[in-house]
């Protein structure tokens, strides 16, 4: 039987984590490692200035007081008695595209699953607001699973899926796309308390995308379903050929 770890950044009480672990069932055996409480835009981030407290609340159901990074590394470790044959973070709700994957939880998580060696999926519906059709992703999830079990990923590489908000019959189709750029105007407000005292607000902000129509942020603007392959490897291979040319006399060499 297949083992699957479900994972999160929203914490252990999301209903995208529930319904993402229903629609898996089929597929083999899931377990849910997740965060006790959300932990958006924990990025990359492991806990180590305390100790961690594992808790198991159902079968198959275990929340850890950390981030998604600490709920990978403690289950593959430490819970699990054999390591995972995929990981499926998510349901987010709220899309990971462009430059949001640097902070993202959700994503951070496939990340460690595919330094250890493990198939990974990061899952986001790109939701403004409410209604969210978890259902939308958690169907399409469980078929892209499918197939990555049955065919594998390619080396060090997990795949960024967002997903539109809305029914199965409004997608437009599935592409798959280039991480693009997504930056922000305005995202630090500033804010008094009743002293006076002044304090800043990080978040929101006006978005500007990338216009590439090869990009993800180009895929979801028209209703279709994007999965970016992401590579653990971030070397700027064009530039490190350019520096050992140019810059490498400049510096000395041995």
């Amino acid at each position: 039987m297949k083992r699957i770890l479900v994972t999160n950044d929203d914490g252990i009480h999301a209903p995208g984590l529930q319904i993402l672990f229903n629609k898996v069932q089929k597929l083999g055996r899931p377990v849910i490692i997740a965060p006790d409480r959300d932990n958006s835009a924990a990025s990359h981030s492991l806990t180590m200035n305390r100790p961690l407290r594992v808790r198991e609340l159902d079968k198959d159901v275990y929340s850890i007081d950390g981030t998604p990074t600490d709920c990978v590394t403690i289950g593959i470790g430490k819970i699990l008695a054999e390591k995972p044959d995929l990981l499926i973070s998510g349901i987010n709700p709220g899309a990971n595209l462009g430059d949001d994957v640097s902070y993202s939880g959700t994503v951070s998580a496939a990340i460690e699953a595919t330094m250890l060696g493990i198939p990974s999926i990061a899952v986001s519906l790109a939701a403004d607001s409410e209604p969210y059709h978890y259902e939308t992703a958690g169907a399409f999830i469980a078929t892209l699973a499918q197939i990555i079990l049955k065919k594998g990923l390619p080396k060090d590489t997990l795949l960024n899926v967002n997903i539109p908000n809305t029914t199965i019959q409004d997608i437009e189709g599935v592409v798959f796309t280039r991480r693009g750029r997504r930056l922000y105007e305005d995202a630090i407000k500033e804010t008094f308390d009743p002293w006076g005292r002044k304090h800043y607000w990080i978040g929101g902000g006006t978005p500007s995308w990338d216009s590439g129509e090869d990009t993800d942020s180009a895929a979801i603007s028209v209703n279709k379903i994007s999965i970016t392959p992401m590579h653990l490897d971030p070397t700027n291979y064009e530039a490190l050929k350019f520096l050992r040319q140019d810059w490498q006399d400049l510096l000395g060499s041995k």
